[in-house]
């Protein structure tokens, strides 16, 4: 299928279920187009709500409609739906354990140019720290439908963040031979293997959401300088795969973690948490920083602070020295 956004194939995977499922909804924010979802409100008016900008009753609104039976996707930037919105996320939709789907798009930084005001570094840390809410950061669109088609088969809440871009493709080689990726809802995948029977892996890279294929990409470089490493792609964040962290850190030399949050309570303190009570070992996080992030697009600010193939490799190197 090539390159597309992770938000688009949401939308894609939604309007095929909810041919046969009417009690699907999608609600937005005055985000239908930004969401990818104009093509879900054409053709399922009656399976649609816009709420306009207020993200709150966005939120509240959806809760109700969850408890009146039906399945509702809240559509808004995630900076706002991890932030305005935070305390009906926390009390409407996870303390009343509603089936409400919170889709945060243009995550991160994508919105770029915007500025801080549009980023959303804070919500894996937010939305992780609320009990009964899920969390997820999808890598590609290919492991985004496996995880959307997923979530359709539970009530139970979560919060999804993708960004705004089409992103390359983690998973193509599956999709180029007409293979279901091997998903597991809740369990990390591994994209890269770095121990095998011909050698034993070096380091292990963690990473979520638009940081797995740069993991990826610098296992490939490190690999041409006799540099093996496992990349774990944690679309989990919560609940966080902890069983999959202990059995690859075990026998490595260092861990690096890779995130498009700040660097602090996101999945890279997650993963020390797990590193440093099981097999305890160095473990470095590379994330944006404590400071408002340069403006640019997401690949000028992703090359700026060094979270792309060649600063992951450059500091999976290091750690391992």
């Amino acid at each position: 299928m090539g390159k597309i956004a992770n938000k688009q194939m949401i939308c894609e995977v939604l309007m095929e279920a909810a041919k046969e499922d009417k009690s699907i909804v999608a609600l937005c924010s005055d985000s239908r187009g930004s969401g990818s979802f104009t093509p879900f409100g054409d053709t399922y008016p009656e399976q649609f709500v816009e709420t306009g900008i207020a993200e709150q009753n966005l939120v509240s609104i959806s809760a109700g409609l969850a408890k009146c039976g039906k399945k509702a996707y809240a559509v808004s930037p995630a900076c706002f739906l991890s932030t305005r919105s935070y305390e009906q996320c926390k009390v409407d939709v996870a303390y009343s354990n509603t089936n409400v789907k919170l889709i945060g798009i243009s995550g991160g930084i994508s919105y770029g140019a915007l500025g801080m005001s549009h980023h959303s570094a804070q919500d894996i840390a937010a939305m992780s720290a609320v009990p009964n809410m899920r969390v997820y950061l999808p890598s590609d669109h290919i492991q985004t439908k496996k995880l959307t088609e997923e979530l359709l088969k539970d009530e139970k809440p979560a919060y999804i963040r993708v960004g705004r871009n089409a992103v390359d493709p983690v998973y193509d080689s599956y999709e180029a031979e007409g293979k279901e990726i091997p998903f597991t809802l809740d369990k990390a995948m591994i994209p890269v293997e770095g121990t095998t029977e011909e050698h034993t892996a070096d380091a292990v890279v963690i990473a979520c959401g638009e940081m797995v294929k740069p993991a990826k990409d610098a296992a490939e470089l490190l690999e041409k300088e006799g540099i093996y490493v496992t990349v774990i792609d944690m679309y989990c964040v919560k609940p966080f795969d902890k069983e999959t962290v202990i059995k690859e850190c075990g026998p490595v030399k260092a861990v690096v973690t890779v995130e498009e949050h700040a660097p602090f309570g996101g999945m890279g303190s997650m993963a020390a948490q797990v590193v440093g009570e099981f097999c305890p070992k160095k473990i470095v996080n590379m994330a944006l920083p404590d400071a408002p992030v340069i403006t640019g697009t997401s690949k000028e600010v992703f090359d700026y602070y060094g979270l792309n193939a060649e600063g992951i490799a450059k500091k999976v190197k290091e750690s391992i020295l």
